[in-house]
């Protein structure tokens, strides 16, 4: 009797158990990479009730019939959700919920937007928002906390450069910050000064921006929260199903565990910490598992080794062409660094670090070198940017397992301002994507949003063309380095996952891999670049769910 009771029991619990279900998407145009790397095209998939791929099926290949549910996929293309290899999730959501200036093609027309959101929100105590860019505008300057004043004298003003490499206040701000003519410039910043004067002029740049920083109001958590979700929208919206987050801080990285614990982390998150207590307090003595699976994980640290080229902080080898008495804005020695990015190897961390001009690149290379005598093993060192390369040094991104992660917008963004700081004769090595790969070098490919739209199949047209919306210039900025389509698919996709270590996790539609996918208009493999950037994204799948 006791023998059947159990076996009534064991035949209860298996009846009890739910059935594993599987799903077959079939009449699809697919395009995925597979194993080998190689671009391939499939007709089905078929993933399990974890969301994970089990079958990829092409052409003539027998359709399993003990599916649970059956998806018509009509013909259209499916992709690998993409993947924005460099992006600052909180900096999107936050620069969707405040003042947006990154449509702004005048000073005017800044201020006349400040002015009309200050109108619609009276009972806000700092007007804040990000994305003025004096170089769009041709302005030929920085802009002043006067011009500011003259629109709202009431309430302070802090508004950061669409590149996050220096603010713009008005007056009102800078003296509740108690900055003065007193003041010094920081180490690694710059206080632009009125003319003939050291007083404070309105803009701030790199770490002199921390002198108004410490009095602006953190958000609160439902802040937090609210700018997270709106991230996610604006990312899922765009096609992008994971994100490396560059630069988490304590307060983003328990803002994505509230998410992930209530069921609301829909997109994937490779975390970078914002400094080495930060990493550990957050981690530990080691990367973090994959959590809520595999949605999210702290992998590592982000450094900044110089400033932007549009405010004059990226660090030259020679001076500025249009300033000569700057080459840049240095924001760690070279001690720093190396002994920063050891802290991190030896507890396996990933570093990411941020190099533009061509004197951080090179000192960014080197440190690799010498690290890597001593830390060998898979590394996946990372250079975020890495705009500007001294030529004979671009050899080096295809030693000791070194990614560029590379954002083509910027190309297309920074293409006439690169000409003003650099010269004519100092281009070559200038977002350099098919040397990289030349040179046995790997890219990942992002949009550094909200610096830039987080559209990957715009950064998709741009890395195959190198021309704007508009297409221009003829033929391509520097055409010799565009990338094949198939580079650029693996680069949004495959790529940008192994940059994050999370390469057998997702990225690409293979068995074993998380079904992150989408269903598309056009396959980005045989459409012109304009065409590309007209991509209607039908279907958005996380995980074999559903987002959009």
């Amino acid at each position: 009797m006791r023998f059947v009771s159990r076996t009534l029991a064991a035949v209860a619990a298996l009846l009890a158990a739910p059935a594993a279900a599987d799903t077959l998407v079939d009449n699809v145009n697919g395009i995925t990479v597979d194993e080998s790397g190689d671009v391939v095209r499939f007709t089905g998939l078929v993933f399990d009730d974890d969301g994970k791929v089990r079958e990829v099926l092409k052409r003539g290949d027998d359709r399993p019939t003990d599916v649970d549910f059956a998806l018509d996929g009509k013909g259209r293309v499916m992709l690998p959700g993409m993947i924005d290899a460099h992006a600052h999730v909180m900096g999107i959501g936050f620069g969707a919920l405040l003042l947006d200036l990154s449509d702004t093609n005048s000073l005017e027309e800044a201020l006349a937007k400040i002015d009309a959101f200050a109108k619609e929100n009276p009972g806000r105590p700092w007007i804040l928002g990000r994305g003025w860019n004096q170089e769009k505008w041709g302005l030929g300057r920085f802009p002043t906390a006067e011009e500011l004043d003259a629109i709202v004298s009431d309430r302070p003003v802090w508004l950061q450069r669409v590149d996050g490499h220096a603010s713009w206040g008005n007056t009102m701000a800078i003296e509740l910050a108690g900055v003065t003519a007193a003041n010094e410039d920081p180490a690694g910043g710059r206080i632009i000064r009125k003319a003939g004067s050291r007083e404070p002029a309105g803009v701030f740049v790199d770490a002199a921006e921390a002198l108004v920083n410490k009095v602006v109001p953190e958000p609160r958590p439902e802040d937090r929260d609210a700018a997270l979700a709106k991230a996610q929208e604006i990312l899922l919206d765009n096609g992008i199903t994971a994100v490396a987050d560059m630069g988490t801080s304590i307060e983003d990285w328990q803002t994505f565990r509230r998410a992930g614990d209530l069921g609301t982390l829909n997109v994937r998150i490779m975390s970078y910490a914002t400094d080495g207590d930060t990493m550990d307090l957050i981690a530990g003595p080691g990367p973090t598992p994959w959590l809520y699976d595999d949605k999210l994980r702290m992998g590592g640290i982000k450094l900044y080794l110089d400033g932007a080229l549009g405010s004059r902080g990226a660090t030259l080898k020679e001076p500025y062409a249009d300033e000569p008495q700057t080459r840049g804005l240095p924001l760690m020695t070279p001690a720093q660094l190396r002994n920063t990015m050891s802290r991190a190897a030896l507890d396996n961390f990933q570093t990411a670090i941020h190099a533009i001009g061509d004197a951080a690149n090179s000192d960014v290379l080197l440190a690799v070198q010498e690290l890597s005598e001593t830390y060998k093993g898979d590394r996946r060192w990372r250079v975020e940017h890495a705009q500007v390369v001294d030529p004979v040094e671009l050899a080096e991104f295809g030693k000791h397992g070194i990614i560029a992660s590379m954002q083509p917008l910027h190309q297309t963004s920074d293409r006439t301002m690169a000409e003003a700081r650099l010269g004519p004769d100092r281009l070559e090595g200038a977002y350099a994507w098919r040397s990289v790969l030349q040179v046995g070098g790997k890219l990942a490919f992002g949009s550094d949003a909200p610096v830039e739209p987080t559209d990957a199949f715009a950064g998709f047209a741009v890395a195959i063309s190198r021309t704007d919306a508009d297409g221009q210039p003829f033929g391509g900025w520097l055409p010799s380095e565009t990338v094949s389509r198939e580079a650029a698919l693996k680069a949004f996709t495959a790529d940008a996952a192994f940059a994050g270590f999370a390469d057998g996790h997702f990225g690409r539609l293979i068995a074993g891999e998380r079904a992150d996918f989408l269903l598309v208009d056009r396959d980005p493999l045989l459409a012109s670049p304009s065409d590309i950037r007209e991509t209607k994204i039908q279907e958005v799948w996380v995980g074999g769910k559903r987002m959009r």
